[in-house]
């Protein structure tokens, strides 16, 4: 488990990260999320110990990352695929790594072959793509065994197949038991993979909850409702508003409902007699809950204005 405690980092006057309590648990998926500049990082390299905190604590399984004897057996991290040598080949990368803390040599050409990189163990990491550096990266995590991972943007650079495979991956990590901690941008792939969601915004903890009640409780879900007939669109309309629903009409032959559950949409047309082509219910994505969320804590945002100038 990592444990963090009223964790923060100031730099100067500047608060990067601001009294962040909360737990990654073993068995699920945490999903970290948080606008550029949130802290993430930061946050990341503090339980790694390549940070100091200002105050409070990062721990993983009850200890400081200092204090681990063989922290590669405990505690897997990428957090970035070009923290390489890039003179070294993959092979000798991993070597290094592995003779550090103890750890066979046979693991490096396992873990070469796993992340699928065994005809490139002789090739220097200086020439590698971006997605042979992200599973050479996800091989050196791998490397000790450990029970808790971190991975900051692992699917960076990766192409279709490579995001599928380390979605797989990370699933039955989090199913053998282990604590898998995953930052990223890419929220469909978040919605397709995390269990629980940490959400952070200017260093300050916005959410800490399973997926599906984030999403329930940061957005809403509508009915959308299709009619041929624009007196029918505006009966039933004016029905479901009297119900007590929010109801749009964003283009026509089309209803947006909120507020109501699809069924009661159903029935009240029913009631009607008028003549659907379509109803069907929406729920929110995981990218509409966040936006919502986040709005006020985006340091560095783009004006709307702007986009496209």
């Amino acid at each position: 488990m990592i444990t963090l405690r009223s964790l923060t980092k100031r730099y100067g006057a500047r608060t990067v990260v601001d009294d962040l309590t909360f737990d990654v648990e073993p068995g699920k998926i945490t999903g970290f999320l948080g606008p550029n500049g949130a802290g993430k990082s930061t946050t990341m390299r503090m339980v790694l110990g390549l940070d100091q905190p200002t105050s409070g604590q990062a721990l993983v399984g009850g200890r400081r990352y200092a204090e681990l004897r063989h922290p590669l057996r405990e505690v897997g991290a990428l957090l970035d695929a070009k923290a390489l040598h890039p003179g070294r080949t993959a092979e000798k990368n991993l070597l290094a790594m592995a003779r550090s803390n103890d750890i066979p040599d046979r693991r490096v050409g396992e873990l070469l072959e796993k992340v699928g990189l065994t005809e490139a163990a002789r090739k220097r990491t200086g020439a590698f793509s971006l997605g042979m550096s992200q599973r050479l990266g996800i091989a050196g995590a791998l490397l000790g065994d450990p029970k808790v991972l971190m991975f900051d943007e692992p699917v960076n650079g990766l192409d279709p197949d490579g995001v599928l495979w380390v979605r797989g991956l990370l699933r039955s990590l989090a199913a053998e038991g282990r604590t898998v901690l995953v930052s990223s941008h890419l929220m469909s792939e978040m919605q397709l993979t995390a269990d629980r969601l940490v959400v952070i915004g200017k260093g300050r903890l916005l959410a800490d909850a399973p997926i599906e009640e984030f999403i329930a409780s940061n957005s809403v879900s509508a009915v959308h409702v299709r009619l041929p007939d624009a007196g029918d669109r505006r009966a039933l309309a004016e029905r479901l508003r009297r119900d007590g629903a929010e109801v749009d009409l964003p283009s026509d032959g089309e209803l947006v409902v909120r507020d109501i559950p699809v069924e009661r949409v159903g029935d009240a047309a029913h009631a009607l007699g008028v003549r659907l082509h379509g109803l069907s219910p929406r729920t929110a994505s995981l990218e509409q809950a966040y936006l919502e969320l986040t709005a006020s804590a985006v340091e560095y945002g783009v004006s709307e204005r702007t986009v496209g100038v």
